[in-house]
């Protein structure tokens, strides 16, 4: 199956309310007051409605077009500042820093990463996370490709400032705390 099909096909199904992302909820205090942000792979938008919501200037990008044309929709509605557009990232990656803020929640395509953080400008933000190898449930990917080797986005951010990283893999009780997951936000230096 087509991969945009797919995902058109996950999204009209889809139910509930639009949801950002943990690392950035709980990481708004690190945001600049203005600029422009990117949320990639964006679905829904949850993340791009927060980012707006925090006055930045939001380009959302999906390659389904149905969660694309209900983003539009609600950020009509709610007179949010986002430009959301159906774009394939590989074939079409960001241009060099443009971005303050660049946002990407479970989505995880390696060879795009020297691309994002090239399209940060100087002391721009990475907000990341998505799901890893080790884990406690069936959460996410079943195809280990599309998971995170241990403290492997520390591998893949490591030319810029990491601001915070959480991963807690199978350590301890595993019926508490961040699981299934790693998150990681970096600024590019300059």
């Amino acid at each position: 199956m087509n991969i945009k099909v797919k995902w058109n096909e996950r999204y009209r199904v889809a139910t509930g309310e639009r949801q950002a992302s943990r690392v950035l909820k709980e990481n708004l205090h690190l945001l600049p007051d203005s600029g422009r942000a990117l949320d990639l792979a964006c679905g829904l938008g949850g993340n791009s409605i927060l980012l707006a919501q925090q006055g930045l200037k939001v380009d959302a990008w999906d390659i389904a077009d149905v969660p694309i044309a209900a983003l539009q929709d609600e950020a009509h509605k709610r007179q949010l500042p986002i430009q959301a557009e159906v774009r394939d990232v590989e074939a079409n990656p960001p241009f060099p820093e443009i971005f303050n803020v660049i946002v990407v929640s479970y989505f995880l395509d390696r060879d795009i990463i020297p691309g994002l953080i090239q399209a940060l400008k100087p002391g721009g933000l990475i907000y990341y996370q998505t799901f890893t190898r080790q884990r406690v449930s069936d959460r996410g990917p079943q195809r280990a490709e599309f998971r995170l080797a241990d403290q492997e986005l520390l591998h893949l951010f490591s030319g810029i400032q990491v601001l915070f990283y959480r991963e807690e893999g199978c350590v301890g009780d595993v019926q508490k705390g961040f699981r299934d997951e790693a998150m990681l936000i970096g600024r590019k230096k300059g």
